[in-house]
Parts: C-alpha cells; structure tokens; sequence
C-alpha cells in the first residue's frame, strides 16, 4: 500500500492513546446519547475499531509501524502476570470441564470448516478453491487451519511443510485478518448481552460468578491508595517477569530443536509460545506469594491499560476496506467461519455452556495468546488466565489439528476435478 500519513511510531502511538481515551472519556460520559451508543458497541469493541478505520483511511498503518510487536511480545506478557497475581487458581479448576470441551469443539469446527467450506464454493466458483502444485488453494488454505487452531507459529509451520505458493499467500493472510477480526468483533458486541445469551443457552454461569466475585471481594479487602512505590514495584515485576519469559524463549527453543530435530515445526520451536506459557506460569506462582497483595494496589488495572494498548494495535491491522477484495476466497473463509460458529453454538445449547466458555473457546483457537485473554479480561480482568491457559493449548494441538484439516480440504478439493 502506498504510505500512510503519519509513520514516525511516536505519532502512531499518540493517535491510538487519544483513540482510547476518547472511548473510555466518552463510555463513561452521562450523555444518554453516548450510553445508548455504548450499549450496541462495547468500549473495548471501539477500542479496537477506531484504528482500524484510522488505519483504512491510510492516516496510518501497520505495515509500517512496529507497535504491535512492540505491545505482543513486551505488553502482552506483562499484562498477564499483573492480572495473574490475584487468581485462585483452585477456582479455575472448578470452573469445571465446559471450557475444555467448548475449546475442542471451536477446534473441530475448524479441522471441518476448511474442507466443507471448499466443498460449497466449488459447485458455485471452482477456480476460487483450485489451483494445481503449489499453486493449489487447499495449500494456502492450511495456513489459515494453522493460525486458527493454534497462532503465528503454527501457520508459518503449515506453509513450511505444504509450500504454498509464497505469491499467493498474502491474499491468505488477507482472508486470516479480516474474517477472524469480524468474528472477534461479533464477540465483542456479544458481551453487553452476556445475560440474555446465557438465558437462551439455559447455561448455569455460577461457577464464572463464584469466581469473579471471589476475586473481587479479595481485592476489596486488601485495596490501598497506591503510592509511587506500588507503582514501581509493580511495572518492575511485570517487565522484569517479561524480561526472564524473553531469556527463556530465546534460548530453550533453540536447544530443544537442536536435541529433537523432529520440533521443528511444531509450536515448540516457537520463541513466542514458551514467552506465554513462563510469563503466566511465573505470574501464576506469584500469586502464592506476597506479591499477590499488590492488586490491592491495582495491579490488575495496570495489566488492562497493557492489554487495551495491545488492542488497539491488533486494530490496527485490520483495513475495513479490503472486504471487498478477493471476494472469493472471503467467501471461502466466512463459510468456514460460519461453521466454526454454529459448532460452538449447537454444543453450547446442548451442555449448557455459558457465552463466556463459548468466547474464550473460540478465541483460544482463531485468536491466541494474543486475543483470547483480551477477550476473556472484558467479562472481568480475573478471568484473563483462562483465556491464556486455552490459547497455550490452542498452540499445542494447533499444528496437528491442521495437518488433519489439510489431508480433508486436499480430499474436498479433488470431490470435483
């Protein structure tokens, strides 16, 4: 794309603070006008979309602009162990088996999507899902079965292993960006009628309300006015945290490549996976220590400035415009998504599940470690680690699960040659 207006980073990142402080200025605003608005559009769903018209307008643009790197693999981490230092752990497990099983079945929905969605298009517009070697579309098509069951590094494994065209494969990433984000965007949305969603899925949602307010009346209890030194202790622990998850994921991937040479492609050679799973983990073990006191302070509340930071510049990757290109293989990935969907929906009614096992669920496997807990944190900042434990098993089974999507989508693909 030709370059945006503004490209110095400073400039970019002051855009997207004043985008954010619009939203929570207004959200909270008394105007009825504003409340009504806020009601159909969440604040952390503006959040994440007054960037990307920002970014359609062409004022700026993430292909030129490192912030998002910069917010997933420093803020991201960060934010994970300050809204890990207050949680029960022992109330997650009670959260019962329900998350697992919505997890699985937004896993399946993607194995099956992929082929059906071929299967459909082709009666319709065979050139859209054909191709021949490397050119196939099927191929191009795992990256996206690897990106939405598990994340970055399961994708970049799926184009390794089927060598899809490197030509084609922007318009895949296209498809990836633009379908995943309208369905994080429905999520969203979904939030402000979490109550009436769970009526009509009969879900008992008790377990997510123990926990909640569990959280919150510990919290309560040990809330303090926070000094300077709350403040530096606290960003201190974080980035530090952050700063020992680096050390480790620089370093463990590769030694582990070296001695198992058959990782490679898997999610464990991913620098980026072993960042997640040390900085919660590491987050999750100071919540049994005296650190876990420092929520009284807010430290929670700083994960979540960390976290809406993160949001606006996944935002910013997303171009509202380009919904109109490659209208074919949109269509392709929004059937996918379409099924993915109902999936879930269909086995929510059938056990029950509440909306929000059904979000985290679905995110763990399209989003990641990047979306999962940005999307489990918006029904309550102590839900962040669920989010964050599925989407570390999103990335494990993410790379197998695509491997069997693309042996289907390669036998839909053939049904009509």
């Amino acid at each position: 794309m030709e370059n945006p207006i503004f490209t110095n980073d400073a400039i970019v990142f002051g855009l997207l603070m004043a985008s954010l402080a619009f939203v929570f200025h207004t959200s909270s605003s008394d105007n009825k006008n504003w409340k009504r608005f806020y009601k159909i559009f969440p604040p952390l769903l503006m959040a994440y979309l007054l960037p990307s018209f920002l970014n359609s307008f062409g004022i700026i643009s993430e292909e030129h602009s490192e912030l998002y790197k910069m917010a997933k693999l420093y803020l991201l981490p960060t934010s994970l162990v300050l809204m890990t230092l207050s949680i029960d752990l022992k109330a997650i497990v009670n959260l019962g088996p329900k998350s697992v099983i919505m997890f699985l079945t937004g896993t399946v929905g993607i194995i099956l999507g992929g082929p059906l969605a071929i299967l459909i298009v082709s009666y319709f517009s065979p050139e859209t899902v054909g191709g021949v070697g490397f050119d196939a579309v099927w191929r191009g098509l795992t990256t996206l079965a690897g990106s939405w069951i598990g994340g970055g590094a399961n994708q970049a494994a799926m184009l390794e292993i089927y060598q899809y065209n490197p030509k084609n494969y922007g318009a895949m990433v296209l498809v990836d960006i633009i379908v995943a984000n309208i369905w994080m965007a429905i999520l969203l949305m979904g939030i402000g009628r979490t109550a009436k969603i769970d009526k009509w899925l009969k879900a008992d949602s008790s377990a997510i309300e123990e926990l909640k307010n569990k959280v919150e009346n510990y919290t309560a209890s040990i809330s303090r006015m926070p000094s300077l030194k709350d403040y530096i202790i606290m960003i201190g622990i974080g980035f530090g945290v952050t700063g020992l998850s680096h050390m480790f994921a620089d370093s463990f991937p590769v030694w582990l490549i070296e001695t198992f040479p058959s990782l490679k492609d898997s999610s464990l050679s991913s620098s980026f996976f072993w960042l997640i799973v040390v900085a919660t983990t590491l987050g999750l073990l100071l919540s049994f220590t005296k650190a876990k006191k420092l929520e009284g302070a807010g430290a929670s509340k700083i994960g979540s400035v960390f976290i809406y930071i993160l949001v606006a510049t996944i935002g910013m990757k997303m171009n509202v415009m380009q919904i109109f290109d490659n209208p074919g293989l949109l269509i392709v990935g929004l059937i996918w998504m379409t099924f993915h969907v109902l999936l879930l929906l269909g086995v929510a009614k059938i056990i029950r599940a509440p909306y929000f096992f059904l979000t985290v669920g679905s995110q763990a496997n399209v989003g990641g470690a990047a979306s999962a807990p940005i999307v489990a944190a918006a029904f309550n900042p102590a839900l962040a680690p669920v989010g964050v434990i599925l989407a570390v098993l999103g990335y494990a089974v993410g790379t197998y699960g695509a491997m069997l999507s693309a042996y289907l989508m390669e036998l839909a693909s053939t049904v009509n040659m």
